[in-house]
């Protein structure tokens, strides 16, 4: 299996500990954070070809990760 980039652990891993908890405490993250992973997972699929799509389709992906990257930075920033 090959490594899928833009994993939120390795992009922010001062956080993990404050994902770990917040994955159990608060539903709304956790239901963000399995989205950012799907999303992610998808874009990385579209990169390496497993999944072929068309540009725009792939560009839309990165910009829904993107966001949800944001949001969740910012619920992880709050702690």
């Amino acid at each position: 299996m090959s490594h899928t980039p833009h994993e939120l652990a390795e992009e922010f891993p001062e956080y993990v500990e404050t994902m770990h908890r917040l994955k159990t405490e608060d539903a709304h993250f956790a239901r963000l954070f399995e989205e950012y992973h799907d999303i992610n997972r998808a874009v990385h699929r579209a990169e390496t070809n497993v999944e072929p799509t068309d540009d725009a389709h792939e560009n839309e992906l990165r910009k829904q990760r993107m966001a949800l990257k944001d949001q969740l930075y910012a619920m992880l920033a709050k702690g």
